[in-house]
């Protein structure tokens, strides 16, 4: 928890972006029958019935002191997706960086080993050379700055059914367009000396 802290509150280094990484699924809902629109004093209105229309995943990548977010959606989560959305971090977002900070939970997926299921042992190494990572604890996942912009993502844009990833697609990059466009930063105020003494029956006692 403190290393992640920490990280949080170096001085800002444009050679050393620090991004913000998390993930989350969506189930896909296929309404039975068609809603009806709103109108005049009456809210849109959905029947309780629904078909079940798979899943999709969204990989939130945050840059909060940039103000700047992208999200990736896929069919699924391997190890083989979150180490595409690695690649793109260092190879095309950041090509130019000295390194790339990276905070993130323990998911089993979120390993470098993944870089190696995906990509060739030279690639893979050249773009393990160029990360920085600092792993959230168990049960600390509300220590990833990332979460922060996917419950923000949930309630402005995903509060509904959605039936297809066309259309998931569609709305969340309509949602990282117009938030990017205003540069909206998270402005994160809890540091070490804060967990010392709110989170202290954490700690052990000497």
């Amino acid at each position: 928890m403190e290393d992640g802290l920490d990280v949080y509150h170096r001085p800002y280094d444009e050679t050393r972006p620090l991004v913000c990484l998390d993930e989350a699924s969506k189930q896909l809902i296929r309404e039975v029958i068609e809603p009806i629109p709103a109108e005049p004093g009456q809210p849109e209105r959905f029947d309780y019935e629904y078909t079940r229309h798979g899943t999709a995943n969204r990989f939130m990548i945050s840059e909060p002191r940039r103000g700047w977010r992208a999200v990736h959606v896929t069919d699924r989560r391997t190890a083989v997706d979150f180490a595409e959305v690695i690649r793109w971090l260092v190879e095309e977002v950041h090509e130019e960086a000295e390194k790339v900070i990276v905070v993130m939970d323990n998911l089993n997926t979120h390993k470098l080993a993944s870089l190696y299921e995906a990509f060739p042992p030279e690639q893979a190494r050249r773009i393990a050379e160029r990360l920085e990572i600092h792993h959230t604890p168990k049960h600390g996942s509300w220590l990833n700055m990332a979460e922060i912009e996917l419950s923000v993502l949930s309630r402005q844009c995903l509060a509904r059914r959605l039936e297809t990833r066309k259309e998931l697609e569609r709305e969340v990059a309509a949602w990282e367009e117009e938030r990017n466009e205003r540069g909206v930063k998270t402005q994160w105020r809890f540091t070490t000396a804060d967990a010392r003494i709110k989170l202290r029956r954490l700690y052990p006692v000497l």
